[in-house]
Formats: structure tokens, C-alpha cells, sequence
């Protein structure tokens, strides 16, 4: 594949992957856990995933390979370790752009009540795996604009609600389900930073990934923290959590809309500034939707490239560089994940799979330490080996309290792990 991302593209893509859950599905979390609950469950996962980002660092800048965790837990664990780490973020790149794609589709239909939500949604499916097959250096272009756009209007927002804020807004029912609630939490909580490791997942397509790709982490997680902070404060701090959490503003129906909420008791819904957060919010959107595409595509690539997956997905397009064949399928998974119509769901599988990658990759790069010493590391993380194993320690507490609170889903979850592992070990039986 070409080699055409450069330091600042990097930050936009790593950028743009997540930038989305500042937009919507954060504000769901206040319902479990209230500001003090959320508050709670949003500063320790931001301290995983800054510990996670650095360290993820090290092991794509030693490793930068398209198929990421897959590529760093098999060259740690082995070849059955790194298929299950493999098919996780599978999982995760492929289900989180549905969600993101719904949401799209309600914005449109808020516009153009005419224009069906599920019709524009698969269009904009269609669109934009076209553009990630015309090549990465575009899609990437594409990808950095929206996320600058994207940023620069949750920015406006921050400036223009913060005169408004109240600290006992922050602390008023701060604790409507106890301190269990921060628990019930925290997918929600994670949903502001998930996608950031996608970045690991162009390596091959950057430039000098030994130097650039550390870059593109820190400058993203850099940015994406003081955002969480901005909007989290900014948003609930207006009128209580109640009033972005649900839509007649006390009970009943949630909402995927917190800003619009937000600012409508600032400025109201009829002005100008309050149109303009609705129009540019699509940017944030689709800059997590395109992004996500772009990653999803090349770690189903890495999977087929070693037929972990059909070889057909392993074929870069003679014409356009890119993994034509695994961007295309992904598209059809997307899409019939789309028909189901269960939005949270499919977002609570994508973090279960998430979850799981942090903690093989961390997992990796314990061993890989012990293992290799003498691996080329370009980037060593700082305060080894403190940062891997506060990630992991974190990510581990997660996924069992994601599991208690999931019960159903985290079966179905760990039930396509299972299946796919089983059938991986009957098809390529001496690899076992």
C-alpha cells in the first residue's frame, strides 16, 4: 500500500475516529450514574486510555502493520491469541460505524423529514467505502478537513454555553443510582475516546511510521482529553444532566442530541448559533463514521492477507492501493447491522471489543519486553511498566463490569469469539 499519511494527517484520523462521542451517546451515561457517577466513570477511563495510547505507541511503532493488535499479540502469544485479539477488533471497527451511520441519518431526517433515516444511511455507507477505495492519501485529506471543522464547532459550543454555567448543576441529584452507577457507566464513558487505535492500523501507510505514528497519538489523546473535559462540563453544567439526557427534559424518551439540547436553553432554538452547532455537528459525525471505515478496512485486510479470514480479503486493488475487497465487506456487515435496528447494542458489542484489544495489546507488550529485549523500538512508552498495567488493570475492570451490566450481550459477544476461534482451529488445524 502507499505511503502517503504524514504526522498531521495522523492526528486527523485519530482525531476524527472518535470526535463523534463528544456529539452523541455519551450523555446516556448520566442516566446510569448522574454527573458524579459519569464524572467518575470519564476520568478513569481517561487515565487508561492516555496510558493505553502510549503505550499502543510502542508496539505500532515497532511493529506497523495494518492488522495491529492481531499483528502485535501473534508475534507475542502466537498465531491462536493473535486470531482472537484479530477478530475483537474486528468486531469493533465493523460495528462502530452502523451506530455512527444511524445517527447521520437521524441528522438528515431532522433537515428533510422526507429523506427516510435507514435509506440515508446506507447511502452514505456506499459513499464514503467508495471514497476509501479511491485511495487512502484522499480519504485521509477528506478525513483531516471534517475533524478540523469538527473541532472548531465543539469549540463555538464550549464558548458560547460556558457563560451560562453553574456549579450546582454539576452537583444537583449528582448520584441518582449511587456510586454503583459509575459502573453501569462506563461503555458510555468509553465511547468518548473509542476508534483512537485505529491509527495503528494505516502504519503501513505512513510515512515514517518509527517517528510519525508516536506523533499522531499524542497530539490526538492530547486533544481529545481537553474536549471530553470542555463538553462534559460545558453541557451539564447548563441546566442539570436531566435536561441532555432526555428530550421533553426530565424523564421519558432519551436523546442521541445533548449539544442541541445544551444550547437551546442558552440561545434557543431559533437562533442562528443553534442551526449552525445542528449543521457543522454533522462533521463530527461523519469525520467518526469515514475514519472508522478507513481503520475497519485495513484490519480485515491484515486478517485475510494471512487467511485468518477468506484470501479475498486480503487483495489490495490493483488499481487504487487500497484493501478494496475488505472495505466492500465490511460495508454489507455494516449494512445488515444497520437492518437490525439495535443501535445500543451494536454500540455495547463494538466497546466489548474494544476493551478486549486494550487488554491483549497491553498484554503484548509486557511480554514482547520480556521476550524481545532487543526489538527496534523507536518509541519506548514513559514510566514502563506502570502505564501498560494501569491500562490493563483498568480495561480488565471494565469489561467484567460491561459483562454484569450486559449480561445478555457480553454472552453474544464472547459467543462469536468462541465460534470464530472453534472454526478458525478446524479449517487451519496445523497451525494450532
Amino acid at each position: 500500500m502507499k505511503k502517503t499519511l504524514t504526522p498531521f494527517m495522523l492526528w486527523g484520523l485519530g482525531v476524527g475516529y472518535v470526535i463523534s462521542g463528544m456529539y452523541f451517546g455519551w450523555n446516556l451515561g448520566l442516566e446510569k450514574g448522574g454527573t458524579g457517577g459519569m464524572a467518575l466513570a470519564t476520568l478513569v477511563i481517561m487515565i487508561m486510555y492516555i496510558t493505553f495510547t502510549f503505550s499502543y505507541a510502542e508496539l505500532a511503532c515497532a511493529i506497523p502493520k495494518a492488522g495491529g493488535v492481531f499483528d502485535y499479540a501473534g508475534k507475542a502469544m502466537g498465531r491462536n491469541w493473535g486470531f482472537i485479539a484479530g477478530i475483537a477488533q474486528v468486531v469493533e471497527f465493523i460495528l462502530a460505524p452502523p451506530a455512527i451511520a444511524f445517527a447521520i441519518g437521524a441528522y438528515f431526517n431532522a433537515f428533510m423529514p422526507q429523506v427516510p433515516i435507514l435509506g440515508s444511511a446506507i447511502f452514505i455507507y456506499l459513499i464514503f467505502t467508495g471514497l476509501n477505495i479511491y485511495g487512502v492519501k484522499a480519504a485521509a485529506s477528506f478525513e483531516v478537513i471534517v475533524t478540523i471543522l469538527a473541532v472548531g464547532e465543539l469549540l463555538l459550543f464550549s464558548g458560547l454555553t460556558l457563560p451560562s454555567f453553574k456549579a450546582e448543576n454539576l452537583t444537583h441529584h449528582a448520584l441518582p443510582n449511587g456510586w454503583q452507577g459509575a459502573f453501569a457507566a462506563i461503555p458510555f464513558a468509553i465511547w468518548f475516546f473509542l476508534g483512537i487505535e485505529g491509527i495503528a492500523n494505516v502504519a503501513e501507510e505512513t510515512k515514517n511510521p518509527q517517528k510519525d505514528i508516536s506523533k499522531g497519538f499524542g497530539w490526538a489523546i492530547f486533544t481529545l482529553a481537553i474536549l471530553c473535559i470542555l463538553i462534559f462540563v460545558s453541557a451539564t453544567g447548563i441546566a442539570g444532566w436531566e435536561t441532555i439526557v432526555y428530550k421533553n427534559g426530565s424523564s421519558g424518551e432519551t436523546s442521541d442530541s445533548p449539544l442541541p439540547l445544551a444550547l437551546a436553553r442558552v440561545t434557543g432554538p431559533d437562533h442562528p448559533m443553534y442551526h449552525l452547532l445542528i449543521t457543522v455537528g454533522l462533521f463530527g459525525l461523519v469525520a467518526s463514521f469515514h475514519g472508522l471505515i478507513l481503520a475497519a478496512g485495513r484490519s480485515t485486510y491484515e486478517m485475510g492477507r494471512v487467511q485468518n479470514l477468506p484470501a479475498v480479503l486480503g487483495r489490495i486493488s490493483p488499481r487504487f492501493h487500497t484493501p478494496a475487497n475488505a472495505l466492500a465487506a465490511n460495508m454489507v456487515i455494516g449494512i445488515l447491522a444497520l437492518l437490525s435496528g439495535k443501535t445500543a447494542e451494536i454500540i455495547i458489542l463494538s466497546v466489548f471489543g474494544a476493551l478486549t484489544l486494550y487488554i491483549f495489546s497491553m498484554i503484548s507488550l509486557l511480554l514482547l519486553r520480556k521476550k524481545e529485549p532487543g526489538l527496534h523500538r523507536p518509541f519506548r512508552v514513559a514510566l514502563y511498566p506502570l502505564f501498560p498495567l494501569l491500562a490493563l488493570c483498568i480495561a480488565i475492570i471494565s469489561i467484567v463490569a460491561m459483562f454484569i451490566f450486559n449480561l445478555y450481550l457480553g454472552i453474544i459477544y464472547f459467543s462469536i469469539l468462541l465460534i470464530s476461534f472453534l472454526l478458525y482451529l478446524i479449517i487451519k488445524p496445523g497451525q494450532v
